[in-house]
């Protein structure tokens, strides 16, 4: 019996575990621009040593995005930018690249567009991941059955968030219902908001990483390579979503440095 292809973002935890490295997970807006800026962007930051890019899909009433990403997703609804246009830009990438792609974005457009087809679609196109912050585990059983069973030996994988506050009972649920990775947000605010870092924080992290086999990367509020360096400390992956995207519109030229040093903080 053949064995089913392995997810790319658990074969890159995989690769990162044997060489004893902690993920880099960045996050931009599709569209922001326009898709084909979009796409250069995502050549870049592999270029640059990210391991596992999530795509941003624009929708105008987001409850967790900071005014950085709310413009981003302005920016992209501005351009034309749907759910449509950005699986067809996974599958032009998919010809020229390999890198692990998660979506992130908000239910009501996948309700929109139709569980069962959006994970066949996705899948089809060459999404590994997604993330929706206002789909509570406890309410996404038939989405999690499409995503394990929906692309042909492939899984989609169902990454949700653990919150700093998130008790352990509701940690345990988190958990099991995620694949690919655990998405820790670091505070509980929205995107963009400045990081604060301290020994209760570092506990409730490892904590959650104990009760997981699942790899946890950390999100939020990270914009520095210091932020960068601290999180490396406390979790297997590291993500950085407004200040990139700050950085890509406001002083583009900056970008490719900007990666870099980020790359090596973690």
């Amino acid at each position: 019996m053949s064995r089913a292809p392995q997810n790319r973002i658990d074969a890159t935890f995989a690769r990162l575990k044997r060489e004893q490295k902690k993920a880099f997970i960045t996050y931009i807006m599709a569209g922001d621009t326009s898709l084909e800026r979009t796409k250069e962007q995502v050549l870049l930051l592999e270029r640059c040593g990210v391991d596992i890019v999530e795509l941003g899909v624009p929708f105008s009433d987001p409850v967790a995005d900071g005014p950085t990403i709310q413009r981003a997703a302005e920016r992209a609804l501005a351009s034309g930018t749907a759910l449509r246009h950005v699986l067809s830009l996974v599958k032009e990438l998919r010809t020229v690249t390999q890198i692990p792609i998660v979506l992130m974005t908000y239910y009501n457009i996948i309700f929109k567009y139709g569980e069962q087809q959006f994970v066949a679609d996705a899948l089809e196109a060459g999404v590994d991941g997604v993330i929706l912050p206002d789909l509570p585990p406890d309410e996404a059983s038939a989405f999690i059955s499409y995503a394990k069973t929906g692309g042909k030996g492939k899984k989609l994988a169902t990454i949700f968030l653990v919150a700093p506050t998130s008790t352990e009972d509701r940690v345990k649920k988190i958990v099991s219902a995620s694949s690919g990775f655990v998405y820790y947000v670091s505070m509980t605010g929205i995107t963009g908001t400045a990081l604060h870092v301290d020994e209760s924080f570092a506990r409730h992290v490892q904590s959650v990483r104990e009760r997981s086999r699942k790899p946890v990367a950390v999100g939020f509020g990270v914009s520095s390579a210091q932020d960068a360096r601290m999180m490396r400390e406390v979790a297997d992956g590291v993500i950085v979503g407004s200040a990139l995207v700050r950085t890509f519109h406001e002083r583009p030229d900056a970008a490719e440095a900007f990666i870099r040093e980020l790359r090596e903080a973690i």
